[in-house]
């Protein structure tokens, strides 16, 4: 049986006679793959694609976890749905970029008719209603002065907005900037530079005008500030995703701010994955009652249908560094940032949000999962070491390997422990996709937790369902958990 994928994968170009046929005799299609050819795509084709024109690196370790065994066919509300017709629960959430869930029928209607009417997309001559309305309904959202809006299509672009607008209004004479251990901010390089990981960093020269401190050290934070005087920005994610869900304590946030404006340091707030509502509020932050001078959010504000990120700035800081005719274009909307269907879906998103109670849905769920998580913690203290989180943002944190072996054994397989490290949480993540058609996902940093992102419209039943299929995994104990893994490898 032939494929797609048995003619030749590449056209060989010749060099044009010097009596060729004027262009407009016509230019040969490539052999193209279709849209509908796509869809019909095998997972032999998929698989072989992927290696030759993506990343084969990634595919090791896709195949090691059992995802390269699944074909996504559709996806709605909480469930993708795979090739065989099988269900599978959405506790990944795209790293938190689906909080309405898949497919929402208000996002994908509004789409359509934005679609169906013909309505512009690109407006830089122009301006957007569209982009304006959303940055009015984004500064309506937040709270305090943070009304000024930069438009993006990424976290990553957001990000760099943010860093950019708060040294322009530090000035070039306190141009560093402080940043935590374990932080993730994106892997463009200019937040690649204040992003805390050498698997990310790669070596790459990154800008060096930076202080690392760790996360939630207030005192590490002044004893900085103190200490040099260039620092002007301090730049922080609200709870570390990447890091392993990492929080601060109300306090922490207070002290920041009141140590930012002793120092005269703009305070950045990273809410790219917590923000839009995970958190159980719509900004982490708020939790705490205070306001940063430069926020971010990304991810999810595109409704699981579109990338839109954006950042929110007081008045003032964005003034300083961009308010003239002269400073205006520094760092204008680029071609894509404020797309007009991008925009309407993130309209619309918000709006869904508040409609719908889901930032309440949120704290609720995110209560109750971790309510039924700590039960777990507590039958199997050998496996697990620690739940936490906020809302629907919750790391489950799983021992060192040698910790789960019987007393005589763990000072042997001890040695072996870093090496180790992100073994159970993958032989978990691996083994609830295969047996239970549940999806989570992992974090960079610390490889033992497994990071739970589900989306905000999650009900209690799919915690239930959640927590029902770990609690049956984990009693299997941890040498057939193993052995399962290993046979899994095989199948």
């Amino acid at each position: 049986m032939t494929t797609m994928l048995d003619k030749p994968a590449r056209i060989a170009i010749e060099a044009p006679a010097l009596d060729a046929a004027p262009l407009s005799a016509g230019i040969k299609k490539p052999d193209l793959i279709t849209v509908e050819q796509a869809k019909a795509m095998s997972l032999g084709d998929m698989t072989t694609l992927f290696k030759d024109h993506l990343n084969p690196g990634q595919l090791h370790f896709m195949k090691l976890l059992g995802f390269n065994k699944v074909k996504i066919e559709s996806a709605e509300g909480m469930y993708y749905t795979d090739q065989n017709g099988r269900k599978i629960l959405d506790f990944f959430g795209g790293f938190g970029s689906l909080a309405l869930g898949h497919n929402h029928p208000r996002i994908v209607g509004a789409r359509k008719k934005f679609q169906d009417e013909n309505r512009h997309e690109i407006a830089i001559a122009f301006m957007s209603q569209y982009a304006a309305a959303l940055a009015k309904n984004l500064a309506a959202i937040a709270p305090g002065d943070l009304d000024m809006v930069f438009l993006g299509s990424s976290g990553s672009e957001a990000m760099e907005a943010a860093l950019k607008v708060a040294e322009r209004a530090a000035g070039p004479k306190r141009s560093r900037i402080v940043y935590a251990e374990n932080s993730f901010h994106g892997k463009t390089k200019g937040v690649l530079s204040v992003t805390d990981g050498p698997l990310y960093r790669g070596e790459f020269r990154l800008f060096d005008n930076n202080v690392k401190v760790p996360f939630g050290d207030i005192d590490a934070i002044r004893r900085a500030f103190e200490s040099d005087p260039t620092i002007g920005i301090l730049l922080l994610e609200t709870i570390q995703g990447g890091g392993g869900i990492n929080l601060a304590p109300p306090e922490f946030w207070q002290e920041v701010r009141a140590l930012c404006d002793k120092h005269g340091v703009i305070w950045i707030a990273d809410e790219v994955q917590c923000g839009v509502g995970r958190s159980g509020r719509f900004f982490a932050f708020e939790y705490a009652n205070v306001v940063p001078d430069v926020t971010a959010v990304a991810k999810s504000l595109g409704g699981g249908k579109t990338a839109v990120g954006a950042m929110i700035a007081r008045r003032e800081i964005y003034m300083k560094a961009y308010g003239t005719p002269k400073t205006a274009m520094i760092h204008a909307q680029a071609t894509f940032g404020g797309i007009g269907e991008a925009c309407i879906t993130a309209i619309e998103t918000l709006n869904v949000l508040y409609d719908e109670d889901l930032i309440e849905n949120a704290a609720v769920q995110g209560e109750y999962l971790l309510e039924r998580l700590a039960a777990l913690h507590a039958k199997y203290p050998k496996i697990i070491k620690d739940v936490r989180g906020q809302g629907l943002m919750i790391g489950l944190e799983f021992q060192d390997f040698s910790q789960t072996l019987p007393m005589v054994l763990r000072p042997v397989v001890a040695m072996l422990d870093d090496k180790l490290k992100g073994s159970l949480s993958g032989f978990i993540g691996a083994l609830l996709l295969r047996d239970y058609d549940t999806l989570v996902a992992f974090t960079e940093y610390n490889r033992n937790v497994i990071r739970l992102l589900p989306p905000l419209t999650c009900e209690r039943q799919h915690v239930d369902q959640f927590v029902d299929a770990l609690d049956d995994l984990l009693g299997r104990g941890i040498v057939r958990i193993v052995k399962d893994f290993v046979g899994s490898q095989f199948a």
